[in-house]
């Protein structure tokens, strides 16, 4: 049974999220509930890395239109939410594809503390110079290509590593490589490709799928994994569900099925 608690996300007392600001910087995983059970992973101290996944969709599990629009599925409270996960981790991840789509800035605006590192799986070295998330504001931009891929624009790393046959990088390898650099405590935020794929790959310790209240009737779905044919071999994560606003917030735990390739 999930629990319930309600949170708005917009009138949380200053107080409490410098609180978890705080004990981010401590390292220390004691933080006031419902904060404690949320974020505490994210806040507490702990050898290797930890990945968390984001994902906004509607009832029907549509991440936006058949056109492409997803500006805005979730409402202000789970944007906010969002925000204070970028907050509390060393860096952000998103697909090329959803750079190419949407533009996303990946910076924290609607909460204080710091933005985090910005970094895009770009496999081909596609990614537009002018693209926001390589905008030149204090932040560390990375590029995760493959080796052969073109060079990065000036002052923004190049991280390269070797893909599949099909030229697709394995989650492990990009969380293992982050890791080497400083960054273990990682944000998936997008596409639903490379969400999918890190869930996958048992990449991930914890989804964060904020659910709004509109059916959409068609348009991509925010989670797509290999096909089963008996639901014994669905995952069974535990999970737990906060009102935010008119959405609702599923926290959801993974570690259990985490891949022994992470590290």
């Amino acid at each position: 049974m999930a629990d319930i608690a309600v949170d708005d996300g917009a009138s949380v007392p200053p107080s409490v999220w410098r609180s978890v600001l705080e004990a981010r910087r401590a390292g220390r995983l004691q933080v006031a509930e419902p904060w404690g059970a949320l974020f505490g992973p994210l806040v507490a101290d702990r050898p290797g890395s930890w990945v968390i996944g984001q994902l906004g969709q509607s009832l029907d599990g549509r991440c936006a239109t058949p056109t492409g629009c997803s500006h805005y599925i979730n409402g202000p409270p789970a944007i906010v939410h969002l925000h204070r996960l970028r907050a509390l981790v060393d860096a952000v991840l998103v697909g090329i594809g959803t750079v190419a789509a949407d533009d996303p800035a990946l910076t924290v605006r609607h909460v204080d503390g710091p933005s985090p590192c910005r970094v895009v799986i770009d496999p081909r070295g596609r990614i537009a110079p002018q693209a926001r998330v390589l905008a030149d504001d204090g932040c560390r931009r990375i590029l995760v290509t493959l080796p052969d891929a073109a060079p990065p624009p000036a002052g923004v790393e190049r991280l390269p590593l070797r893909g599949d046959l099909g030229g697709r990088i394995e989650p492990a390898a990009i969380v293992e490589a982050l890791a080497g650099l400083g960054l273990r405590r990682l944000l998936v935020e997008g596409g639903a490709v490379t969400l999918s794929r890190f869930l996958e790959t048992r990449c991930l310790d914890r989804l964060h799928l904020a659910v709004a209240p509109l059916i959409i009737g068609s348009g991509p779905t925010g989670i797509n994994l290999p096909p089963i044919d008996r639901l014994d071999a669905a995952l069974r994560p535990r999970t737990c569900c906060y009102v935010l606003g008119d959405d609702v917030l599923w926290d959801i735990d993974l570690t259990a099925g985490r891949s022994s390739k992470m590290p």
